[in-house]
């Protein structure tokens, strides 16, 4: 039993070892992620599903004003949750972090904050605040998009 826990540890100083099993951890973490993600998914979609029923089949039948922007920002949680699923399968698929994903998955997190939110109970500081995130991630992204455009075309 010893000389097998011995035999272990020496594969671990092994460079090319070590690499080995640091893949297949980053592997089975990204596996257990996209698990993990699938179940909040599909709890968001149940979520969606019992507020639609809500307002639109019980009376009250209320979906104009705040329920509508509720029901906004419950479609867009679902999508954002879409948008990380797809950046961890990507990464299972490539073994590379697609930045340019990342960045449209951040896009669509400010829109939903920006959709929802109360312009009665915002200070300027924190519009100012969004105006900058939004326009630090337009130019992310103008940039990341030009940038793998040219490298796919030569």
């Amino acid at each position: 039993m010893w000389k097998e826990i011995r035999s272990q540890i020496s594969d671990w100083s092994d460079d090319e070892a070590f690499l080995i099993r640091v893949k297949q951890l980053e592997n089975l973490a990204s596996k257990a992620l996209s698990i993990a993600m699938i179940v909040v998914i599909l709890f968001a979609i149940v979520d969606l599903g019992v507020v639609l029923i809500k307002d639109l089949l019980l009376p009250p039948y209320n979906i104009l004003g705040k329920d509508l922007l509720e029901i906004f920002g419950l479609f867009l949680n679902v999508l954002i949750a879409l948008e990380i699923l797809e950046n961890i399968t990507a990464y299972l698929r490539k073994h590379v972090i697609q930045v340019e994903l990342v960045i449209v998955t951040s896009i669509v997190a400010v829109a939903r904050k920006i959709i929802i939110l109360d312009f009665g109970k915002t200070s300027g500081l924190d519009l100012i605040g969004l105006a900058i995130a939004i326009f630090a991630l337009a130019i992310s992204y103008w940039v990341i998009h030009n940038t793998n455009s040219k490298s796919s075309h030569h």
